[in-house]
């Protein structure tokens, strides 16, 4: 059983930043990875960045490159998404998902937090 409850969502304005954070309960992150993806209004749920637990090996939608980080830290059983340069289009429920395979697409994660709303003005 894996608990995962983000938090960290708000209201920026373009260019500003946030940091999301996604944190375990009920079993800690020890093998596997973790996913941040997002929903916009209208829109399918599409796969924005995620990381491997074990290894730290990372995977990014190419629209935020360069402008946000996933990153983990162990001790807390916390993973982090930095983002910066934040745009309108950026807009969207974001969503952590946690599977034992390195992928881009959610059938692949079984387990999800809540969601947390990022809203970008412009």
């Amino acid at each position: 059983q894996v608990q995962l409850v983000e938090s960290g969502g708000g209201l920026v304005q373009a260019g500003g930043s946030l940091r999301l954070s996604c944190a375990a309960s009920g079993r800690t992150f020890s093998s596997g990875v973790v996913g941040w993806f997002r929903q916009a209004p209208g829109k399918d749920r599409e796969f924005v960045a995620a990381i491997s637990w074990d290894f730290g090996g990372t995977k990014y939608l190419d629209s935020v490159k360069g402008r946000f980080t996933i990153s983990r830290d162990n001790a807390k059983n916390v993973v982090y998404l930095q983002m910066n340069s934040l745009k309108p289009e950026d807009t969207a429920v974001y969503y952590c998902g946690f599977g034992s395979v390195m992928a881009t697409t959610l059938s692949w994660y079984p387990y999800w937090g809540q969601g947390t709303q990022v809203t970008v003005s412009s």
